[in-house]
């Protein structure tokens, strides 16, 4: 198989690929989902759709199975997990590509939960919602990497899908150790982390999870959450889910039968995973 590093979607990808493979196809698929599903980008899609006036707008291609993908994940979370929630993202601060050096003198204005669907390609929404595709996007890049063969491994800032058997995941906690070795084989693991990207508002430390149920930056005890599941998509919502569940995170991960295992990082660097976590030997 040949190692392959590049960028794309704001993060680090790493994969693997067939032995000749040397990822064109790869890098060129990322770059398609992007240029559709990125909000930083003002000819994406994406942006396009959130500068939009009227209440319904017709979507397709990519952007539309992104968003219906979006739409399964709020479902599954019972609302954790909404990519509907981006006006929240960005009032609070997350308007550009992440570099960590920007700092907001005030708190945003309240904000309703977003209501919002996509049927048949239509996308009919309150009044402000903005979407921000962030994680969701993400893993179902990853998803269709693999299941079209375009690599056998794919990690993109965490999300990661396998079609390899012998595929092991290490868990990093914030401060860069390992915690352990997840025995991952042929399905996926996403972790969602509130300390990588931080900034401060009105002097206090805020994180670009938002919570879809105060419309604010998560204030969960979990720093960061692993989800193991058979696509990236749906780890990448069980991870998100179960961090902002808090203490009720992985009660709530062992009652869905979607999440194969979870496994959490308490503010105090303890951690906590599900009785089914298969840790590599």
């Amino acid at each position: 198989m040949n190692h392959i590093n590049f960028r794309a979607m704001g993060t680090e990808i790493e994969a693997w690929t067939e032995t000749g493979d040397d990822g064109t196809g790869l890098r060129s698929w990322f770059e398609e989902v992007e240029s559709n599903c990125s909000r930083f980008r003002p000819d994406s899609a994406l942006s396009k759709l959130n500068a939009a006036t009227e209440p319904n707008v017709l979507v397709g291609g990519i952007l539309a199975e992104v968003l219906e993908a979006s739409q399964i994940a709020r479902e599954q979370t019972d609302g954790l997990v909404d990519a509907g929630a981006g006006a929240a993202v960005t009032e609070w601060g997350y308007r550009r590509s992440f570099d960590g050096t920007f700092e907001l003198d005030r708190f945003p204005d309240s904000m309703e939960t977003p209501l919002w669907r996509i049927q048949n390609g239509w996308v009919e929404r309150s009044d402000a919602v903005q979407f921000d595709l962030g994680g969701v996007a993400k893993g179902w890049t990853c998803d269709r990497a693999v299941e079209t063969n375009l690599a056998i491994v794919v990690s993109a800032g965490g999300d990661i899908r396998s079609a390899h058997p012998e595929t092991t995941v290490p868990i990093i906690d914030p401060w860069g150790d390992e915690v352990t070795r997840v025995s991952l084989g042929v399905g996926a693991l996403a972790t969602s982390s509130q300390t990588k990207r931080r900034w401060k508002v009105a002097g206090r430390d805020v994180s670009h999870i938002i919570d879809p149920r105060t419309m604010k930056p998560t204030t969960s005890p979990v720093l960061s959450a692993s989800a193991v599941a058979l696509t990236a998509v749906e780890a990448e919502a069980g991870a998100k889910a179960v961090m902002l569940g808090g203490e009720a995170g992985l009660t709530w991960a062992d009652s869905v039968p979607w999440i194969s295992s979870a496994l959490l990082i308490w503010q105090d660097g303890s951690a906590y995973g599900t009785n089914e976590l298969e840790f590599a030997s």
